[in-house]
């Protein structure tokens, strides 16, 4: 990501904050370039398991394209993908937990490599979110590509 794309996104990050300054002066002081922003304003977050999470990112590639931002956690144990707002009210999925409207998900700015959480697919200023049909498809596809590895096998 360039310098560009990268301030155009995290324009678009940090106009979730209550206070967008603040949260460009947090990026910039946190060694890790990480603010807290508040879910449920412009996304929410579906957070899957890591494994997962990367199968059915693999299965969205191909069925989508590229989707929208996605964080992923040190060693990649968790993925949570920017959604639209309100998803988490409505989600139901086994093993999906959300963060909407009144939690803090730690964000990472665009352009910096922390070593912690970091952006797996980055945003790319534009606003777009994961669509949660689509990636609910590609979850259950992962499931089930998962559940192929086991075939043959005596449990």
């Amino acid at each position: 990501m360039d310098g560009a794309q990268a301030r155009k996104a995290a324009d678009w990050l940090a106009s979730a904050a209550p206070d967008p300054r603040a949260c460009r002066w947090a990026w910039e002081r946190d060694p890790n370039g990480v603010a807290l922003l508040p879910a449920g304003r412009r996304w929410d977050v579906a957070i899957t398991d890591g494994t997962l999470g990367r199968t059915a990112l693999a299965v969205l590639v191909r069925l989508a394209g590229r989707p929208g931002p996605v964080l992923a956690t040190a060693g990649e144990t968790r993925l949570g993908w920017l959604v639209p707002p309100g998803t988490g009210r409505y989600w139901v999925a086994t093993g999906v937990r959300t963060a909407g409207s009144g939690s803090w998900i730690a964000v990472p700015h665009p352009g910096r490599r922390p070593r912690g959480i970091r952006w797996l697919v980055p945003p790319d200023g534009s606003g777009r979110l994961t669509d949660p049909a689509l990636l609910e498809s590609a979850l259950h596809e992962a499931v089930a590509l998962r559940h192929d590895d086991f075939r043959g096998f005596d449990v």
